[in-house]
């Protein structure tokens, strides 16, 4: 994500108190999109991820509701088309038991193709997985100690052996006949998400399985996958160099055609 543009706080101006707050407190949930022609890819998928964080992280607050969501985003778009837009829940300033919530706004990712990565797998497993939470500080650091070694981005193993998720992306791989997703307690991706609808629609095969680094050596091609890139390739996995097979950002590019474009505005 670019510089940011704008920042809004629950529908009007962030001041200077809650920017202070939402730097310097790690609690919290938030979800990333792109936003082109002012309508989202999966938007509904987005506010299902925000209701159900909320209910984890707040069970004592009421959740936004997908209106007010889709308002506050609209809001801080003011005249904006596309852009890249973070929905954050933060717990309340003046609410002890409530939320707010906070919309950054930047310029949007470019949608052009994204060179090959090679990554290295770590043993780490992150905080509540299942969540796209804001205690990232794990995760960064692995992320930038393997740049450090010379690859592009890290890939996350649990302590069982078992691959999981990047650092802010999914991984996909293709063996050939299907596209796989690893089993594992992982963030099931928005775009991830949509891209298995999209191939179901499509009718191409996918299916989840429990994969470790010696998985991948019957393996065609890899693919990360996230809001900025829904086919990112892989090169290698540690050792492990794929040959570059173009089948499987093929198959993602063609399953991103079929996302749903939902407009931010609510129709009246």
């Amino acid at each position: 994500m670019g510089p940011v543009t704008h920042v809004e706080i629950n529908g009007g101006p962030a001041d200077i108190d809650a920017v202070y707050r939402a730097a310097t407190w790690n609690y919290g949930h938030f979800t990333s999109m792109q936003v082109r022609r002012r309508a989202v890819a999966g938007l509904a998928l987005h506010l299902r991820r925000l209701r159900e964080s909320s209910a984890v992280l707040f069970p004592d607050a009421t959740p936004p509701s997908d209106d007010e969501i889709r308002a506050f985003i609209d809001h801080a778009l003011r005249d904006q088309q596309d852009a890249s837009v973070r929905v954050t829940v933060l717990p309340s300033l003046t609410n002890g038991t409530g939320t707010d919530v906070m919309v950054s706004v930047s310029e949007p990712a470019r949608d052009t193709p994204r060179p090959p990565l090679r990554v290295r797998t770590v043993r780490y497993e992150r905080e509540l997985p299942h969540l796209k939470h804001l205690a990232t500080m794990g995760l960064t650091y692995h992320s930038l100690q393997v740049r450090r070694a010379g690859f592009d981005d890290v890939l996350f193993a649990g302590q069982d052996g078992f691959l999981r998720e990047g650092s802010v992306w999914n991984i996909a791989f293709w063996d050939g006949d299907r596209v796989i997703w690893p089993e594992a307690p992982m963030l099931a991706g928005i775009t991830m998400q949509i891209l298995r609808l999209g191939m179901r629609r499509l009718g191409i095969p996918d299916e989840t399985r429990r994969l470790t680094g010696e998985s991948l050596n019957g393996m065609r091609a890899a693919a990360a996958t996230n809001s900025h890139c829904s086919a990112q390739p892989i090169a290698a996995v540690d050792e492990t160099v794929f040959p570059g097979d173009e089948a499987l950002t093929s198959l993602l590019q063609r399953a991103w055609q079929e996302a749903v474009w939902e407009p931010v505005r609510i129709a009246r």
